[in-house]
């Protein structure tokens, strides 16, 4: 049997490309404020609709994605196989959250992360594979997730075993908090979109091949290896601070 040829569509590695640039810029606006080498309100105002804009942005790519692997591996896997793949594509990012939970524990102690964005992901990843092939019921979902995340942020609570669904304990803080609700029904709003414009990983819209413009080339790089660029940025941009500001 002929192994079919899947497209890598250019302008989900762009978009996603260009959300690692917001990230990266948000960054290190952070740095040089924790640092104290400008002073920068960052959690209110157009800073606050910033860090929401990355957020939404990366989570709805999130789900476009899943929906793009699950169509090209199901051609390939059985059910069990399709499935496994999921879980531990879910579990390696969670991983590396939990990673960023110690490695920030030890650096920062207090607001370190507990439940950020990879843990949202890797989590989110595994949660979704019930939904994939799913995508009017996925609109409706996403938005009652985030409706009621959105109601959930309003409150604080005495008990911490869900912070990780959106229940902020009383004083809770972390420099990176991205629960379940809203964010995964951003991801499954994102699945939606994923399985109206690419069902069965075929565009249903005509797009020329990528251009030969070097900022869309850069962007689309970006993109394609975004997970690995989250991962570094932050040391690299921490070193160059230190270098430059407060060494």
């Amino acid at each position: 049997m002929e192994k079919k040829s899947f497209e890598r569509f250019w302008e989900i590695d762009l978009l996603r490309g260009i959300a690692v640039i917001m990230m990266i810029v948000f960054h290190l606006l952070y740095d040089l404020n924790y640092f104290n080498i400008y002073n920068l309100s960052l959690y209110s105002g157009y800073f606050l609709i910033y860090v929401y804009l990355i957020g939404t942005f990366f989570f709805l790519l999130v789900g476009i994605s899943l929906t793009l692997s699950y169509n090209k591996a199901k051609v390939s896997l059985t059910k069990g196989e399709l499935k496994l793949k999921f879980i531990k594509r879910g579990l390696k990012i969670f991983g590396l959250g939990l990673l960023i939970t110690i490695i920030s524990f030890y650096f920062l102690d207090e607001g370190f992360v507990i439940f950020g964005v990879l843990h949202c992901i890797g989590l989110s990843i595994i949660l979704a594979y019930p939904f994939l092939n799913l995508r009017n019921f996925n609109l409706l979902l996403g938005i009652i997730f985030i409706f009621f995340g959105i109601i959930l942020k309003q409150f604080s609570f005495n008990f911490q075993w869900l912070v990780w669904l959106g229940f902020k304990p009383i004083k809770f803080y972390t420099i990176d908090y991205f629960p379940l609700l809203p964010w995964f029904g951003v991801i499954l709003i994102g699945i939606f979109i994923g399985n109206t414009l690419y069902p069965n990983h075929i565009r249903i819209f005509k797009f020329r091949k990528i251009p030969e413009i070097k900022a869309i080339r850069l962007f689309t790089f970006l993109g394609q290896y975004s997970l690995i660029i989250y991962f570094i940025h932050q040391p690299i941009l921490l070193s160059i601070i230190y270098l430059f500001f407060v060494f």
